[in-house]
């Protein structure tokens, strides 16, 4: 199973916290590759699955849950939104002081992708994947926002390419530009270190 996971905005007002944890149409840069979420895309999962919202995707610390209806998810205009009414508890307090102050403001959801479609990029553009289809696992407020999915994703990404090229006739089947791979692994170094 391969779950990754994204990040976006949301606020803290009189203890309930709100926002969007994926907003739709919107291309987001993970360095490697372009990813954008379709409208949709979260439908089948918010009326079947249990999704939990989670401090820093942390199991331990939980904020709400869909099937207790702590925890409410919708698609609008803009993307997944959510509603948090989180538990009476002196880490869901701290957590939301933190939210009113700014210093975490930001969200990620971590997702398993069930129907997704690539478009290989034009020369030295990166790769773009839409995301069509996925199962939530849960939605986070989170201290660092980073794509911590990226290997996850880096893995399906080489299945696609690896597909794309064994369908190519053979006089089209020419080798990625030697620098394709080398730009994709330092572009990952630099943002595995600025999440260190």
């Amino acid at each position: 199973m391969e779950i990754e996971k994204r990040t976006f905005s949301f606020t803290c007002e009189e203890r309930k916290m709100q926002g969007h944890a994926a907003v739709f149409n919107q291309e987001t840069d993970l360095g490697w590759m372009k990813e954008k979420i379709e409208p949709g895309a979260f439908k089948s999962s918010i009326k079947k699955d249990d999704i939990r919202a989670l401090f820093n995707h942390d199991p331990n610390y939980v904020l709400g849950r869909s099937t207790s209806g702590t925890l409410k998810l919708s698609e609008d205009d803009i993307g997944l939104k959510i509603g948090i009414d989180p538990p009476d508890t002196q880490f869901a307090r701290d957590l939301a002081v933190s939210i009113e102050r700014g210093d975490i403001n930001q969200m990620s959801f971590a997702f398993q992708v069930l129907e997704e479609e690539w478009i290989r990029g034009e020369k030295k553009e990166p790769d773009k994947r839409i995301l069509k289809k996925v199962k939530l696992f849960d939605v986070s407020p989170v201290t660092y926002p980073a794509y911590e999915g990226t290997d996850i994703a880096m893995r399906s990404h080489e299945a696609w390419q690896k597909q794309i090229e064994a369908e190519k006739k053979p006089e089209e089947n020419e080798p990625l530009q030697p620098d394709y791979r080398l730009v994709h692994n330092q572009k990952r170094k630099q943002l595995l270190r600025k999440k260190s």
